[in-house]
């Protein structure tokens, strides 16, 4: 049985996390960093230009601290109309401390006058899975979507209320969790990693 620790103190992400990775296979214990707020770890600083450097940087850092094997994500919007913003800086978007309802506010505001059809965003995600010393595994996801004024839906966290999805006709956060997990840019570079991890498991 091995542990392995999602990198996230997010309750909600780390759910979607297991969900999608454990599939049937019940030889994992998966652990997330709520598990060890007694140890006091300092967050890593996310300096990276990319999601996949801040991911490996992350996956190496809290597996060094808990010696476990650690999967990271850094995940983040991109949107045309304000040149590649919020991107890296997502979660901070509108400065410390993070807050989703800040930084939708402060997208909204961003692109107020700006039409529809120039709203065009996708949604990046970048995941890493370290052992401390070597990043065993990686993979990337994209969503494509477009951003609304108005958000809609309750499901899932961050800017899933704004994020709408034309092939769809919803927000991500009106979706289904199974649905949102098919199509999610966190939902397909997971599945990436979840093959890369099971050849790992039984190697």
């Amino acid at each position: 049985m091995r542990e392995i620790l999602l990198a996230t103190g997010n309750p909600g992400k780390a759910k979607e996390m297991r969900e999608i990775l454990a599939g049937d296979d019940d030889t994992v214990v998966w652990r997330h960093l709520k598990e060890f707020a007694d140890r006091r770890w300092p967050e890593p600083v996310e300096d990276g230009e990319t999601f996949m450097a801040n991911a490996e940087l992350k996956a190496r850092y809290y597996a060094r601290l808990s010696g476990l094997w650690t999967i990271a994500d850094d995940s983040g919007l991109v949107v045309d109309a304000l040149g590649g913003e919020p991107g890296v800086r997502s979660a901070r978007y509108a400065g410390e401390p993070k807050s989703d309802a800040a930084n939708n506010a402060l997208l909204v505001r961003k692109l107020a006058g700006v039409p529809d059809e120039k709203r065009t965003a996708r949604f990046c995600c970048a995941v890493a899975l370290s052992d401390g010393e070597r990043v065993l595994a990686r993979a990337q996801g994209v969503v494509e979507g477009r951003i609304i004024d108005q958000p809609r839906g309750t499901n899932g966290f961050g800017y899933d209320p704004h994020f709408w999805v034309p092939e769809f006709g919803m927000t991500t956060a009106e979706m289904a969790p199974e649905q949102k997990h098919a199509i999610s840019h966190r939902g397909q570079a997971l599945r990436l990693l979840r093959d890369e991890l099971i050849a790992l498991l039984r190697g």
